[in-house]
């Protein structure tokens, strides 16, 4: 095939010149290019300046720049991720918040006195041994089957209340009376109690793991009453737990004990707006305005009159004395899709008091990553949700602990719900429970359990800010006819005539009605980024888009070609030396694989001119060319005709 007059002259000026080398300049000369070149003037100044002061000045002043720009870019780019607080106040119609309400004491002390016989009986035992208390005898109902006091008698006998003397690790049981040496490797003392100094005052209580008796944890308190409750506590989750839940709602207190009054929003309501919920710690809860039906109240007023008025019953007398030491109720107001944490955030009622709570509402959304460290649903936490209620820190840290306390204990810790699959600890089926969540507790307070780490904030939630405030109620004046009238009204439930410290008034009202909403912005946008960026550039180094370009074209595209097509050489001529050594052939002068030479004038890629050929340096081996001798054959003169033409005659004139 024919080819182009072009590719014939590259192809001739290759055969005449091969050119094996670099096609690329040195990265001294592509750098001595740029700073000629660049709009960047203090580059251009250090290769034109004369002198080597003025020059280095120029240096110190170029980088002195290229400083300043780095920094003051850095703090653009930290600003960027930064965000503004904005705070928004309306007043419109607000929905009302879910009130849920519960007894302090969980269950009715007269129904759970046949499960909690025998641990009744051994906490007598023990405040009768140290403390000398005693009481007369009681008459204990027994109607449960043996397997409950005999199950629980043997499990009391392997953790006993002590009581420590000394350091020595030489301690009396509370239930025999005897001295005993504790023996373990683990000696915990509470961090939570501080210790009076008297040994003598030190009571606790000792677990070991089940597999290995070495293997101890001894819990000291240094006040007795810390000591008998958190003891007590231990036992009776481990009897709770072992009782069906229809069973436990039976036994806790229905809406009928609970509420004798309902006011809301100056309308009479009653136990159908509510909404029960059984709780394993505080037994069954009521919440008020639950939303569970599809409706959620509102209030177009704010006032006392115009929220929340409910007048409970507590029954005092019918109070777990060991399990409970404070009398009255717990309420907390939350969102209708937030699960209500009573154990952590709940806020105590006092009995024979008015207590009025006084509300704010503020909603407040963050911005999610870059900005914050937030998540938007939970979605992206490696942690079941247990709650079934929308995300929170607080649901991501009980589960999170939940799921390690069934993967290492190998069932779930009472107060939490239950996963998939898992049943509640107890001590016939887990003997080895109580020392394993005390260890797994320990490891999540210190963060050790990694739950911290794993949970993030919501990105959006709801709030209420409460303010409380409380009277004495009833008042002397109305104290006897309030709860005669209160009696009547209950009488065939309660059966029995009211004291006022068995009746808390509870009131839950908006203040006023303005929602704020607290919002985060960001600070700056790609925007005002970038126009910060070209501010900077223009400022220290006189430099637009176009020069940053440049830049990384000079400094990282060709700089970097440059110094991978030298490697690449210097591999392959590595490469042919070693092939001729292997083969044993000498080096030839008109070897195709000889170096040849570096020649910028002229490049592969582009068609050689005219000039750039007559440039090209001549081959080595070449003679010189000379001017060949003119053909004179092609000066001779031929006729083209072979007769004259007439016209053509020359006439002379005589």
């Amino acid at each position: 095939a024919a080819m182009a007059p072009g590719k014939k002259i590259t192809a001739r000026i290759k055969k005449t010149l091969p050119v094996k080398g670099p096609q690329a300049p040195t990265l001294s000369e592509l750098m001595r290019w740029y700073c000629l070149n660049t709009n960047t003037h203090g580059c251009r100044r250090i290769v034109v300046s004369r002198g080597r002061l003025r020059r280095f000045l120029w240096i110190l002043l170029t980088l002195g720049a290229v400083g300043l720009i780095l920094w003051q870019c850095a703090e653009l780019l930290m600003n960027y991720y930064s965000a503004s607080v904005s705070v928004t106040v309306q007043f419109q119609k607000l929905p009302f918040p879910a009130v849920t309400i519960c007894n302090i004491n969980p269950y009715k002390y007269s129904s759970m006195k046949e499960y909690l016989s025998e641990l009744d009986k051994e906490t007598k035992k023990a405040l009768e041994t140290f403390y000398g208390f005693s009481e007369g005898k009681s008459k204990v109902r027994r109607s449960v089957d043996d397997e409950w006091n005999s199950t629980g008698s043997d499990f009391f006998k392997q953790i006993p209340l002590l009581k420590f003397e000394d350091f020595s690790r030489t301690a009396t049981d509370l239930r025999s009376g005897q001295k005993r040496k504790i023996e373990g490797s683990v000696f915990h003392k509470d961090s939570s109690i501080v210790n009076s100094g008297d040994s003598n005052d030190i009571i606790g209580f000792q677990l070991c793991d089940a597999n290995n008796s070495s293997e101890c944890a001894l819990y000291t308190f240094s006040s007795g009453v810390n000591a008998i409750q958190e003891w007590y506590k231990l036992h009776y989750m481990n009897i709770m737990a072992q009782i069906p839940l229809e069973t436990k709602e039976k036994l806790s207190y229905s809406a009928d004990d609970l509420l004798l009054t309902c006011f809301f929003d100056g309308l009479s309501c009653d136990k159908r707006h509510f909404t029960r919920f059984h709780h394993p710690l505080h037994g069954n809860c009521y919440t008020f305005n639950s939303g569970d039906n599809g409706t959620i109240l509102s209030t177009s007023t704010a006032g006392s009159e115009y929220g929340l008025q409910v007048v409970l019953y507590i029954d005092e007398a019918d109070y777990n004395p060991f399990l409970v030491t404070s009398t009255g109720a717990k309420i907390i107001v939350h969102d209708q899709n937030e699960y209500p944490f009573i154990e952590d955030i709940g806020t105590e009622i006092e009995t024979a008091a008015a207590t009025s709570i006084g509300m704010h509402f503020t909603q407040s959304r963050k911005l999610s990553k870059p900005y914050s460290d937030c998540t938007e649903t939970g979605a992206d936490i490696p942690v079941e949700n247990l709650y079934n209620k929308s995300y929170s820190l607080q649901i991501c840290l009980h589960s999170c602990f939940q799921k390690a306390m069934v993967d290492s204990c190998g069932c779930a810790q009472y107060a939490q719900p239950l996963p998939a699959g898992a049943e509640y600890c107890n001590y016939k089926k887990n003997p080895n429970w109580m020392y394993c969540y005390y260890k797994l507790h320990e490891k999540f307070v210190k963060e050790q359990l990694g739950c911290q780490q794993i949970c993030k904030d919501a990105c959006s939630f709801k709030e209420w800010e409460l303010t409380s405030s409380i009277a004495q109620w009833p008042s002397i004046a109305s104290e006897d006819w309030m709860l005669r009238v209160l009696s009547w009204d209950k009488g065939q439930k309660i059966n029995k005539k009211l004291n006022k410290t068995d009746l808390a008034n509870l009131m839950v009202f908006y203040k006023d009605l303005n929602e704020r909403f607290i919002s985060e912005n960001p600070t700056n946008t790609i925007v005002i980024l970038l126009s910060n960026f070209g501010g900077q550039l223009g400022l220290w180094m006189s430099c637009s888009v176009v020069c940053v370009i440049e830049i990384v074209e000079v400094f990282f595209i060709d700089s970097f070609s440059i110094v991978m097509r030298r490697q690449w050489q210097k591999a392959k001529k590595w490469w042919n030396n070693r092939k001729r050594e292997r083969s044993g052939k000498p080096p030839q002068a008109g070897d195709p694989e000889r170096q040849g030479h570096d020649n910028p004038v002229c490049i592969d890629e582009d068609l050689p001119t005219f000039n750039t050929a007559l440039r090209l340096p001549l081959p080595r081996d070449s003679p010189l060319p000379r001017t060949p001798p003119p053909n004179y054959s092609t000066l001779r003169l031929e006729a083209a005709f072979t007769e004259q033409l007439p016209d053509t005659l020359e006439v002379r004139q005589h």
